[in-house]
């Protein structure tokens, strides 16, 4: 079942609705929660004043109308006996000498609360005030008899799930939302990880792309889901129209949305990710800095239904942007970020020489790329860049040439020195066999390399400009005080799925037909360290993901983890969602077990990293987003790892 994962199956409904007919309103409605109940939605949301019609006019003034929108209420709440979705309806409901436009909320033929309106629009094609109270006038939250049931109405009221503490539920209506301060930021410092709103908004040039990106934005600012959904066209047309615009928004980020000028009634569906709203609250410091001397809302606990099976994308590559013009801007942006840390830290210490060791692999080029970046943009010729290739034990022709093509090609200072001699003396000095292919014949390469590196910078009074990806970080998939150490690692915020896109990007968009076509290969390359032998046809025989993993799988991890938060069971859960097809299940699980045994049991290495710029929201520095003690027990994840079902 989801809900122990954190998810919350909702929907928003645009029923048919023909104006002051209560009945045909109100059966509308009822087979569209029957549908959501099908469906497994716990939420269903329905447009302001769904009962009547928003487009009454001074027939809200007539008794007629109030009476049977309250016995439409009875109706539905009846109708909802034994089902458990919660059901959100609007309605114009009476409250001594004020009449008020409310969301009233319903489940298992239960009215659990009616919240009123706050905001009433009284401009333009707007004059509610003419017919409605505002949610002050209440003066806080009163216990009313309506619809034959005794209930709270008030706008401090929040409906809470008994089984997951984290999900609560807000509501605002409308105009709410275009409020300078809408109610919904209060409802979710209070606690709200839903928000609903009910609304009638008309169409009109452009106001759908504004009303949505209200939506976008205030999901995003209170770290909420957010459902919003209007009426449509069965509303008066008197001088307005209503398109039936709904979309579900959560973080930011659309789900699903209405079709605007359906003439069909329509039930939109989204499985929202509470758990991921409520990490994301409780690392954003500022959330919880809201006024503590407001007043506590009004809790009202219920049952919500749980579903079977998750239905929601889940990306694959969270961090790469499936559409080529996003990803392009993203290639973009952080190609700027590093080509500008990098040029900072130079113009701060005189723009001295820079040193980075070429492999003829991705990062190595990316890092060769970012170093050219930061000449041009301070004006220095390239031979400012001291380029390195260090031939070992596991070099190929291809990797070389291209090494050797790319430092060319892109003007830096050239220099080769083979390692082969020194390794092999000082792994003679270790008497340690030469065909003994262990870490210790890995690890004399790679630290002999950064030797090589450091005192190369030493004579021409440079820097080391570190190679190392995020990925890398992550598994610890590098030599301590080897390739694991510089004096800027510009890499260390760029995942190894987007390494590729990076050197793509600058192939296509700031290359030279020559260079392209160098860039083109290596990432052609297979990724290796290169430290053992080649094979007998002279090809790479070590490639680093039949080792590790694959880093499709291991970057998906490694968001999810460090980004989100989740537990390793969520993780596998989505995981099986986003490579259905790609990688079995015990593919899956295998490396998720990798993926944290070497996680943790890595750490010491991040403990002590050279500076270097983030890029994106995962980020592994010890002085900003990650600090974790090295000495950490991994037990408890693999716990339940082992727990898992395969």
């Amino acid at each position: 079942m989801m809900k122990k994962y954190g998810f919350l199956r909702t929907a928003i409904g645009v029923p048919k609705v023909k104006v002051a007919d209560v009945g045909f309103n109100v059966q509308e409605m009822i087979e569209m929660a029957g549908e959501m109940e099908k469906h497994q939605a716990a939420v269903g949301l329905f447009p302001e004043l769904s009962v009547t019609a928003y487009t009454c006019g001074d027939l809200f003034a007539q008794s007629a109308l109030i009476r049977q929108a309250e016995a439409g209420i009875k109706a539905f709440a009846e109708a909802l006996s034994d089902r458990q979705i919660l059901a959100v309806v609007g309605a114009p409901i009476p409250v001594d000498a004020g009449l008020y436009n409310c969301a009233v909320v319903i489940q298992d033929g239960r009215i659990l609360g009616a919240v009123p309106k706050t905001h009433l629009p009284n401009s333009h094609e707007f004059y509610e005030r003419r017919w409605f109270a505002p949610a002050s006038s209440l003066k806080g939250t009163r216990q009313i008899h309506y619809a034959g049931q005794d209930f709270k109405i008030g706008r401090d009221l929040l409906f809470c799930d008994a089984e997951n503490r984290d999900i609560q539920i807000g509501i605002e209506i409308c105009e709410d939302l275009w409020a300078p301060m809408p109610p919904s930021g209060r409802l979710s410092a209070a606690g709200a990880t839903v928000i609903l709103n009910p609304s009638s908004s008309n169409e009109l040039i452009a106001k759908s792309e504004y009303r949505e990106e209200l939506v976008r934005q205030q999901s995003a600012r209170c770290n909420a889901a957010y459902l919003y959904t209007s009426c449509g066209i069965g509303e008066s047309t008197t001088d307005l129209v209503f398109g039936g615009d709904g979309y579900i928004y959560e973080k930011g980020t659309c789900l699903a949305k209405t079709k605007r000028f359906s003439d069909e009634a329509q039930v939109v569906y989204a499985d929202v990710d509470i758990e991921g709203l409520v990490h994301d609250r409780r690392t954003q410091t500022s959330f919880s800095d809201e006024d503590s001397t407001a007043p506590e809302l009004d809790k009202i606990v219920c049952r919500l239904a749980d579903f079977d099976v998750l239905d929601r994308a889940v990306d694959a590559s969270p961090f790469v942007p499936s559409d080529l013009q996003k990803r392009q801007r993203r290639c973009e942006e952080i190609f700027a970020i590093q080509s500008v840390g990098l040029m900072s830290r130079l113009r701060h210490i005189g723009g001295v020489p820079m040193v980075v060791g070429i492999s003829g692999g991705l990062d190595s080029t990316l890092a060769l790329l970012v170093c050219a970046e930061a000449c041009d943009r301070l004006g220095l010729s390239r031979d400012h860049i001291h380029a390195v290739t260090m031939p070992g034990f596991g070099t190929t022709d291809r990797t070389y040439r291209n090494a050797v093509a790319l430092i060319q090609g892109i003007g830096a200072s050239f220099h080769e020195i083979s390692i082969r001699e020194a390794a092999t003396l000082h792994l003679n000095q270790l008497n340690h066999p030469l065909d003994r292919h262990d870490v210790t014949y890995e690890n004399a390469q790679a630290r002999e390399r950064t030797q090589i590196l450091m005192d190369l910078a030493n004579q021409v009074g440079g820097i080391v400009v570190g190679t190392g990806d995020l990925s890398e970080l992550a598994l610890g998939w590098a030599t301590y005080n080897g390739d694991h150490m510089s004096m800027y690692a510009v890499n260390a915020g760029v995942p190894k799925t987007l390494v590729r896109y990076l050197v793509d990007y600058v192939a296509d968009r700031r290359g030279s037909e020559n260079i392209r076509a160098i860039l083109k290969d290596v990432l052609d390359t297979p990724v290796s360290p290169e430290l053992l032998p080649p094979d007998q046809s002279g090809k790479i025989a070590q490639k680093t993901e039949d080792l590790v993993g694959p880093y499709a799988l291991h970057d998906f991890f490694l968001y999810h983890v460090v980004r989100n938060g989740y537990s390793p069971s969520k993780i596998y859960l989505l995981a099986q969602h986003a490579f259905k097809g790609a990688y079995t299940d015990q593919v899956i699980y295998k490396w998720l077990r990798n993926f944290y045994w070497r996680f943790f049991a890595q750490q010491f290495k991040r403990s002590c990293l050279p500076d270097g710029p983030k890029v994106g929201s995962a980020a592994l520095s010890p002085r900003g987003d990650w600090r974790m003690p090295s000495d950490a027990k991994v037990k408890l994840w693999m716990d339940e790892i082992e727990a898992i079902q395969v």
